[in-house]
C-alpha cells in the first residue's frame, strides 16, 4: 500500500543524484522541483501543485533522480513503489494520458533548448557554443561554464575548439570540486591584493573558530557571518557558512539549523563537509523527535559513494544503531 508522509517546511524530499525507486503524489502543501536547464546551466525551480505526481520519469526510468525535490511548506505526500504506481495507473487511463501530456510537453521543450543551444553560433554553430562556454569561464560562471564546455565535447569530441574547451572544463570542475556553486571573490586573482585577502581571510577564520571554543556561539556567529558575507575569499567563505549552522545547533534553534543547512545544500552542493552538514540536520530532527527524517539523512550520509568522510559516516552509523536503524 501506498504510505502516507509528513513534511515540514525547508525539507528535501531526495536530492538530484538519488536513487529512484519511489513516485509521489502531493497531496497538500506545496513542493519546489530544482533542475539544471538544458540551454544554460542555470538552476530552474517549477512547483508542484497539489494533486500532481512528480520523481516518475526516474522511477520508472530506474536511473538516478535528474532534480532536487525540496518542500516549501508543510505537506502531505502519498509514497508509491513503481508496481504500486503502476498498478494504480493501469487501473485509471486519466493518470496515463496526464502522464504523456506532462513528458511530451517537457520533450518539447528539451528539443527547443537543444535547437537554441546548437544555432547559438548562426552560421557557425559549434564556433557558438565554444564561444557560450568561453563567456562563461571568462566571467566566472563555473557552473554554466562546465556544462556548455561538456556538451560542446559531446558534440564535437574532435571540434578545432576541442583542445581549450577541454581545458575550460577542467578549470570549472577544479573550481566547482572546491567550493560548489559559489561566485569568486573580486580579489580572487593572482597578485598581492589576493595574497591579503587570502591572508585576512584565514586569520579572521581563526578569530572566529577561537570564539566558538569559548562557547560564545553567538557572538562566533556573527563572526562567521561576517567572513561569509565579505565573501573576498571563498573557501573560508564557504567554512563559514558551515560553522554558522553549528553556532545555530548549539544555541539550540533546531528548526533554524535546518533551513541554515538547507542553505548551504542549495549553494555548495559540493561542500567539502558535506557528511557533516547532512549530519548535523539529521541531529536536528532528533532533538526535534522526527525520528524518521533523522534516519533520512543519516541513510544518505552512509550511501554517499565516495565521499570519504569516514568520519561521518561513523557517526551517522551510530545515529543509526542507536534509533535501531
Amino acid at each position: 500500500m501506498p504510505k502516507t508522509l509528513q513534511y515540514q517546511p525547508k525539507s528535501v524530499i531526495y536530492f538530484q543524484g538519488d536513487g529512484a525507486d519511489k513516485i509521489f503524489l502531493l497531496q497538500k502543501g506545496k513542493v519546489n522541483i530544482t533542475y539544471q536547464d538544458i540551454e544554460t546551466g542555470q538552476d530552474i525551480r517549477e512547483t508542484v501543485q497539489a494533486g500532481e505526481f512528480f520523481g516518475v520519469k526516474s522511477a520508472l526510468g530506474k536511473y538516478p533522480r535528474e532534480e532536487t525535490a525540496m518542500v516549501m511548506n508543510e505537506s502531505t505526500l502519498m509514497a508509491f513503489t513503481v508496481p504500486e504506481f503502476e498498478r494504480m495507473a493501469s487501473a485509471n487511463t486519466r493518470i496515463v494520458f496526464k502522464m504523456l501530456t506532462v513528458f511530451s510537453t517537457q520533450m518539447r521543450r528539451v528539443h527547443k533548448q537543444l535547437s537554441s543551444l546548437t544555432e547559438s553560433g548562426a552560421q557557425d554553430p559549434e564556433a557558438g557554443l565554444f564561444k557560450l562556454g568561453e563567456y562563461y569561464i571568462k566571467n566566472k560562471r563555473f557552473s554554466e561554464a562546465r556544462y556548455v564546455s561538456s556538451r560542446y565535447l559531446t558534440y564535437y569530441p574532435a571540434g578545432k575548439f576541442a583542445g581549450m574547451a577541454s581545458k575550460y572544463l577542467e578549470a570549472a570542475e577544479i573550481y566547482l570540486k572546491k567550493y560548489g556553486k559559489a561566485s569568486p571573490g573580486t580579489g580572487a586573482g593572482p597578485g598581492s591584493g589576493a595574497a591579503a585577502a587570502a591572508a585576512g581571510g584565514k586569520q579572521a577564520y581563526a578569530g572566529a573558530l577561537d570564539i566558538f571554543s569559548q562557547k560564545k556561539y553567538q557572538e562566533a556567529f556573527a563572526a562567521f557571518k561576517k567572513i561569509a558575507g565579505a565573501a573576498s575569499d571563498p573557501e573560508y567563505a564557504a567554512k563559514s557558512f558551515f560553522d554558522m549552522g553549528r553556532c545555530i545547533f548549539f544555541m539550540g534553534k533546531y528548526e533554524d539549523c535546518i533551513k541554515h543547512y538547507t542553505q548551504v545544500l542549495a549553494k555548495y552542493p559540493k561542500h567539502p563537509d558535506m557528511g557533516d552538514v547532512l549530519f548535523f540536520i539529521g541531529q536536528c530532527y532528533e532533538k526535534l523527535n522526527r525520528g524518521d527524517q533523522a534516519a533520512l539523512f543519516y541513510k544518505k550520509i552512509v550511501a554517499l559513494a565516495g565521499s570519504g568522510d569516514s568520519d561521518a559516516r561513523a557517526k551517522a552509523e551510530k545515529a543509526l544503531a542507536g534509533m535501531g536503524g
